[in-house]
């Protein structure tokens, strides 16, 4: 289900000039927020064709690559200076096909020739990017109704490949979730163990034994305990953790 939080309507309508772009590859981003024991994902979606993709976008001749992703990923959230992390290039011959994009040009009434820029086969460098849920502020762009939040567990069918660069991405993250960088960018400056151990099992879809995760994150040497949390109730009150800079 969609989490209409932060959603905003696209803030260029202008099409743009096509020849300031790199022709043949493309920017795909999976980003994630971590919000009341859910991992988000945004997903955009098409406007009057029912079609949806991950974010992304073009990289300019005059372009680095970083900063491509940096752009698209500011423009898809309004935040900067942002965990991203490149995983993957996908270049198969299914991405050959321009049916969704023809779909999308038609039903939004822009006329277009076959070789339109959007309709060439694109090879995509994929990143993810791992953001402050409440500080996204998703913004849509030229051709889509919306740029909104999913819970991963619910996701609408995605164009082309971008359920596999999904899917490859979420395996990155857990792949790596024991990095620095995860819990940092996903949770609050400062937690409880307990919800560090809920950031974990929601990423990893699995339950973990609480004894074991505890002393494995007290070994790791990532962790400065704090003090108690302030619940009126000190004898009862768990233990409040930040991550060593």
């Amino acid at each position: 289900m969609a989490d209409k939080k932060n959603h905003k309507r696209v803030q260029n309508t202008e099409e743009p000039d096509w020849d300031t772009f790199m022709p043949g590859i493309s920017v795909d981003c999976a980003i994630f927020g971590y919000h009341d024991e859910e991992l988000k994902i945004l997903i955009l979606e098409y406007k009057n064709s029912g079609i949806f993709a991950l974010p992304g976008g073009f990289i300019r001749k005059d372009e680095e690559l970083a900063d491509a992703a940096n752009r698209i990923l500011f423009e898809r959230t309004g935040l900067s200076d942002i965990y991203l992390n490149q995983f993957h290039t996908f270049g198969s011959l299914a991405r050959a096909s321009s049916d969704p994009m023809k779909k999308v040009l038609n039903e939004n009434k822009h006329s277009f020739t076959d070789d339109h820029f959007l309709l060439q086969r694109f090879i995509s460098v994929s990143y993810y990017a791992l953001v402050d849920f409440r500080k996204v502020e998703p913004v849509a762009d030229l051709l889509s109704d919306s740029c909104r939040w999913y819970d991963i567990h619910n996701l609408p069918e995605l164009m082309l490949d971008h359920h596999q660069i999904y899917e490859t991405a979420l395996q990155h993250l857990r792949d790596n979730i024991d990095k620095p960088h995860v819990g940092q960018n996903l949770l609050d400056d400062t937690f409880t163990m307990g919800e560090l151990q809920s950031m974990y099992e929601t990423i990893l879809g699995e339950k973990l034994k609480r004894t074991g995760f505890h002393r494995k994150m007290m070994l790791s040497g990532r962790l400065q305990r704090l003090g108690k949390k302030k619940t009126g109730k000190a004898h009862r009150a768990p233990y409040v953790y930040a991550f060593k800079e």
